[in-house]
């Protein structure tokens, strides 16, 4: 077990001297940066700053150990990853000071990035998901046969997440190339250990995961650095994850404004003995490795290339907000076409559309990965990748544990590592279980610093079929609000084939909604061949004079009911098939020629699409209209089983009547 009291023990054994002078300058240049770091944020010239001044043998031991095209996911002490991957200081201060010379063009902060250039993922503020997105960047490895390890870093606290255990089991189970960092300094902020956690060591965590733990001193940076480089070697042969505790100190607040005053200052005595960068240097001196004057011309070197990169990064100007370019920069740049399918057509329903389409996106896209709940041998509970695993094979075709959002980051994982995921929710109600990985990581990654996350989430969607609150849910307006994400919501066997399709070949995270009800219900002759229809292009079911219905999935088929049933009455059916992005044009010429409008889904009214569509309407409309816009949805309740409950929750019926009275006013 290691203590505080244990001073800092090197062993030289056989490195050479050039390893161990590697090693110091690269622990001693971001100290040097730090302290600058401290004396401009007392001068006010940078906003905040997370210290990792006693904690830097583990970022440094870490990053000089692994091979340079081996990713890295760091946290936000871990400054001595970006140096020793040799990222020019200029750019590194830049993105500190949120200048577009930085990485993520002033949209985020401190080391809110990644870069592909370097290899490095950066953490995003929710702590645990970026274990996820580790998995996938090593899953990649694995399928690719490349021979390569992944690091990704957690602090003590973070590692009560629950994407800390949905992370390492998911590695463990599929034999992962992952080593898992824990850096224990003591304290998750302010709370101390013993009021986040009662085991001794976080090695002793890996038994219950059926893996390897390693506890060692985190402030011995050629520990850290013979440990990394032994395991890395090791499971580059053989693939599997491993548990690295790393046990340290913080020696400043959480960040610079939260101060220390909960800390025992008798720690403070204790650790600042095992400071990583002076018992290094002196050990170095001891073995007469280094000299007085090495140290000397080392700092000078270290003081002039930051003095250099801060100079370069102060003069950099702030550019004018652009709007037109915000908008421009939340999506990759993809051009799908509409194509016309030719050839054969079968008879198919809405559930065997979307299982043809998606063996055509595995055929042509040989690095697309599907991963869900039982869809390997059992096929899914709606049996949509039935006989997949034995086309595809069991690399490609993944039962998951019951872990949504280890899954979802292993989906962005696989596309930083150039992989398609494709993500099943058994049902779309359990998505709640990785909400953050969805709208934190997948919706905002290219936005932040270029990174597409080329990941479809499969939605089995909606009620009337008597499955009660937890497996009826609609909630597509979850994520309709949330910048970032494209919405697929197919009424028509046809639709779900072109559009899923179109959804393998955009480079951007796709929720896809499939409506359970319709998956057998329905059925229309569809294209055989491999064909795809681009977002943002609603399709005019019907055509008329009177008024406009928009809807979108089983409401489309209810609003078809409504007018068969009702010949008399002329309307405009439009079918959205994509909520993000909407096709707002095609709505607005329609209320333009028949000046009145229904909006409908099945969501709840309250909060749902039909609220926002309206507004456009009215908003850009008014002058067109001949009656109030008028909207229509589920209870403003949960989802009951009972039969006769559901029907009186959806809006089918309530529909009917709001439409004679549109009509009639």
């Amino acid at each position: 077990m290691i203590t505080a009291e244990m001073p800092v023990k090197f062993d030289r054994k056989k490195h050479k001297d050039e390893t161990l002078l590697t090693l110091y300058k690269n622990i001693l240049k971001p100290r040097m940066i730090e302290e600058k770091m401290l004396l401009l944020l007392r001068q006010g010239r940078i906003a905040k700053w997370f210290s990792g001044i006693g904690q830097e043998a583990i970022s440094v031991g870490v990053a000089t150990a692994l091979n340079n095209d081996e990713f890295i996911l760091p946290m936000h002490r871990n400054l001595g990853v970006f140096t020793t991957r040799n990222i020019p200081l200029n750019r590194l201060f830049s993105q500190f000071q949120g200048k577009p010379g930085g990485f993520t063009k002033g949209r985020d902060r401190s080391f809110h990035f990644g870069t592909q250039e370097y290899k490095i993922v950066g953490m995003i503020s929710h702590l645990g998901p970026q274990l996820g997105v580790a998995d996938g960047i090593a899953l990649a490895d694995k399928i690719r046969k490349d021979k390569k390890v992944t690091v990704v870093f957690s602090g003590d606290g973070g590692a009560s997440e629950g994407d800390f255990h949905e992370s390492i089991n998911t590695a463990a189970v599929w034999d992962l190339p992952v080593i898992f960092i824990i850096e224990n300094n003591g304290y998750g902020l302010s709370t101390p250990s013993n009021e986040q956690f009662r085991c001794k060591s976080f090695a002793d965590k890996a038994v219950g995961y059926g893996i390897e733990g390693v506890s060692i001193d985190g402030n011995n940076v050629l520990k850290v650095f013979e440990t990394i480089k032994n395991l890395a070697e090791s499971i580059r042969e053989n693939p599997r994850p491993v548990i690295l505790e790393c046990v340290t100190f913080r020696m400043r607040g959480h960040e610079e404004a939260s101060g220390t005053k909960y800390v025992p200052k008798e720690l403070f005595d204790v650790w600042g003995r095992k400071d990583p960068v002076s018992t290094f240097e002196k050990f170095l001196l001891g073995e007469g490795v280094l000299t007085e004057d090495m140290i000397e011309k080392t700092r000078a070197d270290i003081k002039k290339e930051l003095e250099q990169g801060l100079e370069i990064a102060f003069a950099e100007t702030l550019p004018p907000p652009d709007t037109r370019k915000e908008l421009n920069e939340l999506f990759k740049p993809v051009t799908i076409e509409d194509t016309i399918p030719t050839g054969s057509k079968t008879n198919m329903r809405l559930i065997d559309a979307i299982s043809n389409g998606l063996r055509l996106a595995m055929q042509k896209h040989k690095n697309l990965v599907l991963m869900g709940q039982d869809i390997a041998e059992y096929g899914g509970v709606f049996k949509i990748t039935d006989g997949f695993v034995a086309e595809f094979g069991k690399d490609r075709v993944r039962n998951t544990p019951l872990c949504e959002s280890a899954i979802l980051g292993t989906g962005f994982g696989l596309s930083i590592n150039g992989y398609k995921a494709m993500v099943e929710m058994q049902f779309a109600d359990f998505v709640t279980e990785g909400m953050t990985q969805i709208i934190n990581n997948l919706a905002k990654s290219y936005y932040r610093w270029e990174q597409n996350a080329d990941v479809v989430v499969r939605m089995p969607t909606g009620a009337g079929v008597a499955a009660g609150p937890f497996h009826s849910q609609s909630n597509e307006a979850w994520f309709f609000k949330t910048p970032g994400l494209k919405i697929a919501y197919p009424a028509f066997p046809s639709d779900a084939k072109g559009l899923l399709l179109a959804s393998f070949e955009d480079p951007n995270p796709v929720m896809f909604f499939e409506h359970k009800g319709l998956y057998r219900s329905i059925s229309e002759d569809v294209p055989d061949g491999y064909y795809t229809i681009p977002f943002g292009k609603a399709r005019l079911v019907k055509e008329g004079n009177d008024l406009t219905i928009v809807t979108y999935g089983l409401g489309v088929h209810w609003a078809l009911e409504a007018l068969n049933e009702n010949p008399g009455l002329s309307a405009d059916l439009i079918d959205l098939r994509t909520l993000a992005p909407l096709d707002i044009e095609t709505i607005y010429a329609s209320v333009k020629k028949t000046g009145r409008v229904l909006v409908l889904h099945e969501d709840t009214l309250t909060g749902g699409i039909g609220g926002e569509i309206a507004s456009l309407i009215t908003e850009n409309c008014f002058e067109y209209l001949d009656a109030p816009v008028m909207r229509e949805g589920s209870l403003d309740t949960p989802v009951p089983m009972n039969a006769d409950l559901e029907i009186n929750f959806l809006p089918k019926e309530r529909f009917k009547e709001k439409l004679m009275k549109l009509k009639n006013y």
